[in-house]
């Protein structure tokens, strides 16, 4: 009977070439300090096997060995191992592991047994987790970076989740301050027909909001100035960040929780939050400035 388990997925063949190194340590009499847990990576080119360990390499300083001479201890070793076809060095000291074509076809059939749970675990059981991410401005479109942080955001909230994570998305909302009152100016002065201030937002959309907004409010240009520009602010901050989140849910990416800055400081959160960071000893001031 062999002394290592066969693999059923990487991680399970990454716990038998770590038997493997253990037993080399053992043999060869020396105190070593081996990872805890040993990675595997899948080499560029599938001529060069199923997959690659650089171990020989990374224990090659405390052995006081060339990484070559280590890998041609561990390949033997490693060939032992159920379902691998071959343990071949490479280079250095790299070592490339083939699998043998019934170990693959069992993981396939695995695979599709399990389904959608396959890979899912429990290493995150018990851990809450919040992926906050995009938290584009309220301001315009969102565009082809915004779409980006979207796959890497979802994909991240995801993969936390299949390990075992409880995870909540957030969309944080820049709604506060100078650029959102420059996106009102913007607003108001394409409603009115004006040049748009020099450092306000240019663009089409900006047109077809101050359009969408007096056709659904036609008194809206007869308010006092300062009622009007707070009324166009507010009406495209909501038209824009209701874009946004048409957008997002159109490419499957779906936000527990939509937090306003603004929000935030009208409940007075910030300052309180502050409050206890002093309290706590964590913030002081310096320059005119408060740092954490």
């Amino acid at each position: 009977m062999s002394r290592y388990a066969p693999p059923v997925t990487p991680e399970d063949l990454a716990v038998s070439v770590r038997a493997a190194v253990l037993e080399w340590v053992s043999q060869s009499g020396q105190v070593l300090e081996i990872p805890a847990e040993l990675r595997l990576e899948r080499p560029k080119s599938r001529e060069h096997g199923d997959y690659a360990t650089n171990i020989a390499l990374a224990l090659s300083k405390s052995a006081q060995l060339s990484p070559r001479v280590i890998a041609e201890s561990l390949a033997p070793l490693i060939a032992e191992i159920p379902g691998v076809a071959a343990a071949e060095i490479a280079g250095p000291g790299f070592i490339n592991i083939r699998l043998d074509s019934a170990t693959l076809g069992q993981t396939a059939q695995i695979i599709v047994a399990a389904g959608a749970a396959y890979g899912t675990g429990a290493a995150l059981a018990g851990q809450q987790i919040n992926v906050e991410f995009i938290s584009a401005n309220p301001t315009g479109p969102l565009h082809l970076g915004h779409t980006r942080w979207a796959a890497v955001g979802d994909a991240i909230a995801r993969v936390l989740v299949a390990a075992g994570a409880k995870v909540s998305t957030e969309f944080y909302i820049n709604d506060r301050g100078v650029q959102m009152d420059k996106f009102g100016a913007s607003v108001m002065a394409s409603a009115h027909d004006q040049v748009i201030p020099e450092d306000g937002y240019q663009g089409a959309y900006i047109h077809d909001l101050a359009a969408a907004i007096v056709i659904a409010r036609p008194s809206i240009k007869e308010l006092p100035i300062e009622e009007q520009f707070i009324s166009f602010r507010e009406a495209a901050y909501a038209l824009q960040l209701k874009q946004q989140q048409q957008v997002l849910e159109q490419f499957r990416t779906h936000f527990d929780l939509w937090a306003s800055e603004r929000a935030l400081h009208e409940s007075n959160s910030v300052e309180h939050g502050l409050d206890r960071l002093r309290a706590q000893g964590h913030v002081y001031e310096l320059d005119g400035a408060v740092w954490l």
